[in-house]
């Protein structure tokens, strides 16, 4: 089995500067060269195939774009190559957290009751209804993202963009206020 031989630094060099030109052969000769340790880079990150791939596909339009900013001196090209793959895939990561960290399932009431014992159920489930609308709105939300949606402190924070301490309290609160009220009910 013949085994690949890694491009010589020279070499990829010699291609960025190209398409820092403009060659547009350049590129798919250095995609080619270099395509598979950069997904394996991204891969390590993501843990996604395909939105491997498609980081990949990203990293090539910002070495089109960037190509004229490699100094050979500065950093081998493939660590140059590298570090670009690298941040994109990191980039993706925040942009996929973030997307997940404004999504909120309006179903979440639906899934909490139990069909096993429909009426007492459907009473549990209207008490709880009544009651997390006397919880703080803030804390409210955090309660239900938190407990019925398995999101972390630190997510938490970040969606209401306040120290994971505040998130910590409005928690501790939140459910002080339901079980006093759910004990009420």
């Amino acid at each position: 089995m013949p085994t690949l031989k890694a491009p010589a630094d020279a070499d990829l060099a010699r291609l960025i500067r190209a398409v820092a030109e403009g060659d547009r052969t350049a590129l798919r000769a250095l995609y080619d060269a270099t395509a598979p340790k950069l997904l394996g880079i991204i891969l390590r990150i993501l843990r996604d195939r395909g939105a491997a791939e498609d980081a990949l596909q990203e990293v090539f339009v910002r070495v089109w774009q960037r190509a004229a900013t490699y100094d050979a001196q500065a950093a081998p090209s493939l660590v140059w190559l590298g570090a670009i793959a690298r941040h994109k895939a990191i980039d993706r990561l925040r942009q996929d957290k973030a997307a997940r960290l404004t999504q909120a399932d309006e179903n979440w009431l639906e899934r909490l009751a139990d069909t096993r014992d429909g009426e007492a159920d459907l009473a549990r489930r209207d008490a709880l209804a009544h009651c997390l609308e006397a919880v703080e709105p803030s804390q409210r939300d955090c309660l239900l993202l938190a407990y019925c949606e398995g999101w972390s402190r630190e997510e938490l924070a970040a969606r209401h963009d306040r120290p994971v301490n505040t998130i910590k309290t409005w928690l501790r609160r939140g459910l002080i206020s339901l079980r006093g009220c759910l004990e009420a009910s």
